[in-house]
């Protein structure tokens, strides 16, 4: 997660804009209820104003604080958002101690809550304490740091034990209206209102980040605590905030939640279904350059050895725009829909490769854990030709004893710079690349690069197949517009 983004640790603030919102008769009012036009409202002194006192009575009983003893172990350069919010710095690299707190809210009268990985990590000591004073222990049952999911449950629940249920947030618009309830700043049953501002947000908090986006007012503490459409049903839970900014929260959709809690009760852990694929999204440029009459998909730039996607015959280049018949809008969306599905399930995926349509049927296997690794390559300067500097790009050739140190290919051209705002920035390009291929053939020094550039008509599109500064062989495409 970028330094810019926080995760949160107890929900909501103040309650906002009451005068916006439609009246409500009790939590089964309809979400998508618009405001009673200016002309049919009567003055000030005859009507009360809307109030969603009825919705957060029906609902507060069942939103908990979750206090947390948890044991960590951190490096003296961490910039680990729980420090960040705790205020502590980096001390020592040993273990240490920390209290924490955040919010949950009940999901089954057995006594199951539901909050933020991030709340209950390293946790050996949970209390729960709900609105009307009582404080009960609690036990973690299973947690997914991919998510940021973790579900809890009390050691001895009472009986009656008041409970929320979780809606659809598919069906959410952007526009809707939202309510959230948490312990911001440890300030319990903390109420704020607000409208849906996006879905399917990707900041980088998670490993499949599928986010709401609300302005209703979110604060540390608030994580794990739930947000709510008008019908007091659960549509996300908080989990993240914009550092510095002023109206813009994040929360996990109900539905992602809902699809991995069976696994969490049951293992205690996620299994996701694997292909064996590393993936870019699919853009206009790109599309054109492959022959792929579609404007979203996931393009394959490599197929690991002996994995699903190897068995069932995928190959580099091929672009995935369907699975099940369904349609595939991004890289991400489908990394997303594969990992929900169960290892052992087949899917079949609509292929274009070379510009003609097929279908592939691939059994999923149980996705490894994350192999991804930064190498923390620090380029040097490279040299840039006029060609070169049309495009934005300043290259060099590979030295290969440092490539060797540093795990990357010991032939092709580094990218050492880019100028923003050039056709090399637009291609998507970054310091740290090194590129393999261009135009169809392999680039073995900064000279082969520089020539295949130079000898490209301008206005054309040119492929390049470049791997990434990472220790994994992880290779993308990008399409290169050679100005004029």
């Amino acid at each position: 997660m970028t330094a810019s983004r926080r995760l949160l640790l107890p929900v909501a603030a103040a309650a906002a804009a009451l005068f916006a919102v439609p009246f409500l008769h009790g939590p089964a009012a309809r979400a998508d209820t618009p405001p009673a036009p200016a002309a049919q409202m009567q003055s000030p002194t005859a009507v009360a104003l809307p109030s969603l006192a009825p919705l957060v009575d029906s609902v507060k009983a069942a939103v908990v604080n979750v206090d947390v003893t948890s044991r960590v172990e951190r490096d003296e350069t961490s910039d680990d958002p729980l420090d960040q919010f705790f205020g502590r710095g980096r001390r020592d690299p040993r273990r240490e101690i920390r209290q924490g707190a955040g919010s949950g809210f009940v999901i089954d009268p057995r006594g199951y809550i539901l909050t933020n990985n991030h709340v209950v990590e390293g946790a050996f000591n949970i209390k729960v304490r709900f609105p009307d004073g009582r404080a009960m222990e609690a036990e973690v049952l299973g947690r997914d740091p991919s998510t940021d999911i973790a579900l809890i449950k009390l050691k001895s629940p009472p009986a009656n034990l008041p409970v929320l249920k979780l809606g659809d947030s598919d069906a959410m618009r952007v526009g809707d209206w939202v309510v959230a309830i948490g312990n911001p700043f440890g300030l319990a049953s903390s109420v704020s209102a607000g409208i849906l501002s996006a879905k399917a947000r990707e900041i980088g908090a998670t490993t499949y980040d599928d986010f709401l986006q609300t302005d209703a007012a979110i604060n540390p503490g608030n994580s794990g605590g739930p947000l709510f459409n008008l019908r007091g049903e659960v549509i996300g839970m908080n989990t993240a905030i914009v550092s510095g900014g002023a109206g813009i929260g994040f929360a996990v959709p109900s539905n992602l939640a809902k699809a991995i809690i069976p696994q969490l009760e049951k293992n205690g852990s996620v299994t996701r279904g694997y292909i064996g694929v590393k993936l870019q999204t699919l853009t206009p440029e790109l599309a054109k350059a492959l022959n792929v009459p579609s404007d979203s998909g996931a393009l394959i730039n490599d197929v690991t050895k002996n994995s699903p996607g190897d068995k069932a015959g995928l190959k580099a280049d091929d672009v995935v725009v369907s699975l099940d018949g369904k349609k595939v809008e991004s890289s991400s969306a489908l990394s997303r829909t594969v990992a929900l599905r169960n290892p052992g399930s087949t899917v079949t995926l609509g292929v274009y490769r070379a510009g003609k349509q097929q279908d592939v049927k691939v059994t999923l296997t149980s996705r490894p854990a994350d192999l991804d690794k930064v190498a923390g390559v620090t380029p040097n300067r490279g040299q840039k030709d006029e060609t070169n500097k049309k495009i934005g790009l300043t290259i060099q050739s590979i030295d290969p004893r440092t490539a060797e140190a540093n795990g990357l290919p010991t032939k092709g051209a580094v990218i050492t710079d880019v100028q923003p705002g050039s056709p090399a920035s637009d291609a998507q390009l970054i310091p740290g690349m090194v590129v393999l291929e261009a135009g169809g053939k392999k680039i073995v020094s900064a000279d082969d690069l520089s020539r295949v550039l130079r000898d490209a008509k301008p206005g054309s599109t040119v492929l390049l197949r470049v791997r990434l500064p990472t220790r994994e062989e992880n290779t993308r495409l990008a399409a290169l517009t050679i100005p004029g």
